[in-house]
């Protein structure tokens, strides 16, 4: 069972109105990095199970998420603490760089 949750635009401001961190993946199916990094949400999610939410957005079917905060890149992983975006990662990267700014805002 995945922890980490499919989100849709008209639950993207519910989500926002948590205090704690937030982390977004704005993905899409045919993106390749985006399959690459999946896997490293999913273990995010379960590492910080209780601490951190971690969603994922579809943009070809939410694309007002997308324009509002400019994602023209995927993957792209987004970070809100108290509705405010705190963190903004874009491509591929480790699984020690999302830990890290995880670790930064929590």
């Amino acid at each position: 069972m995945s922890k980490v949750a499919q989100i849709q635009d008209s639950e993207f401001d519910e989500l926002l109105t948590d205090e704690g961190l937030v982390v977004v993946d704005f993905t899409a199916p045919w993106c390749g990095p985006c399959r690459k990094i999946a896997p490293l949400m999913e273990q995010l999610a379960e590492e910080y199970e209780g601490r951190v939410k971690v969603a994922k957005l579809d943009i070809d079917q939410n694309k007002i998420n997308a324009k509002k905060f400019g994602i023209k890149s995927i993957p792209a992983v987004l970070m809100f603490k108290g509705g405010e975006m705190v963190e903004n990662l874009v491509g591929v990267a480790p699984y020690e760089k999302f830990t890290s700014a995880v670790n930064q805002h929590i």
